[in-house]
């Protein structure tokens, strides 16, 4: 059965440059700008690559947000989020770093996570050698993302690092622990997938306990950082970002929660009003926390 989850865990990060078309109708601001610059940063877990897109105005280090892309931790596939990573460097002016994080089968639990963590804090530390803030950095992601973003805070306050001054968790997947999600009929993520992202990324059942791996099961949150957390009414992982809402907000962190009636996982679908009105609402949300002074939504 592991051989078999393995292989299916291949095929779909092969086709995800086929299958993957979240953000061909999402292409809404910074199409003009110049194509990312690669980047490498030692972590952990080898040399991990990433796409930098930068404002071409821009002078001078610019304040960063620090992005990881969804995909179920099978898909290897950042130009999943290239649409939000330019929508965010037009709108805002800052720095975007897309992570090109390593997924399963090749790799498992805490591969992904741990390189999410040296890729934040290797920015903190040298970022100004690659003309970055490292003293204005926010972090993010999408679905698996999400995870990853959190995951990430968790480990800074565990190993001493700096913290980013955000953390903007889109949909995010923060309970790896259990398979029981109840969910509408039809939701995105069915359990078939869901069985398949613990029998190949999380495989080993004890790990899948350990906060790193899912966040909801920290006992202390008190020096995390804030968050914008957004969710879809209608999305099978919807509960497990409600509760660590909840959680933060016990804990005496700020938290700003989006909960977008009607959407499912994919909850940018629908009209493009509705995915510009969120997205800015995101980049408001990394502005504010960047550059405090800023204020107000994204324009």
């Amino acid at each position: 059965m592991s051989l078999l989850a393995d292989a299916q865990a291949l095929m779909i990060g092969a086709s995800a440059r086929l299958t993957v078309r979240y953000g061909t109708p999402l292409q809404l601001a910074g199409q003009d700008l110049p194509d990312p610059e690669r980047m490498r940063v030692e972590t952990r877990h080898g040399r991990v690559r990433c796409e930098v897109y930068r404002h071409p105005l821009g002078h001078g280090p610019a304040p960063v947000h620090v992005h990881f892309h969804g995909g179920a931790f099978l898909m290897r596939y950042p130009a999943m989020d290239d649409f939000w990573c330019r929508y965010l460097v037009a709108k805002t002016g800052v720095t975007v770093v897309n992570v090109d994080y390593d997924v399963a089968p090749r790799h498992r639990y805490p591969v992904a996570q741990h390189q999410a963590h040296d890729v934040l804090a290797w920015i903190q530390a040298h970022g100004a050698e690659e003309d970055l803030d490292p003293a204005h950095v926010t972090v993010g992601g999408f679905s698996a993302g999400g995870n990853l973003a959190a995951s990430a805070c968790l480990q800074a306050a565990a190993l001493g690092t700096p913290m980013p001054a955000l953390q903007l968790l889109g949909v995010p997947s923060l309970d790896v622990s259990t398979s029981d999600k109840p969910g509408p009929a039809g939701a995105m993520i069915t359990p078939a997938l869901i069985d398949l992202v613990r029998r190949t990324y999380f495989r080993d059942a004890d790990r899948r306990l350990e906060p790193f791996a899912s966040p909801v099961l920290a006992e202390d949150l008190a020096t995390q950082p804030p968050a914008f957390v957004v969710t879809g009414s209608r999305d099978r992982l919807r509960a497990e970002a409600v509760q660590y809402v909840d959680q933060l907000r016990a804990a005496g962190v700020p938290v700003v929660h989006h909960d977008l009636p009607g959407q499912d996982h994919y909850f940018l679908d629908g009209s493009t009003e509705h995915a510009r009105r969120v997205m800015d609402l995101m980049a408001a949300a990394v502005v504010e926390a960047l550059v405090p002074s800023a204020g107000g939504p994204a324009t």
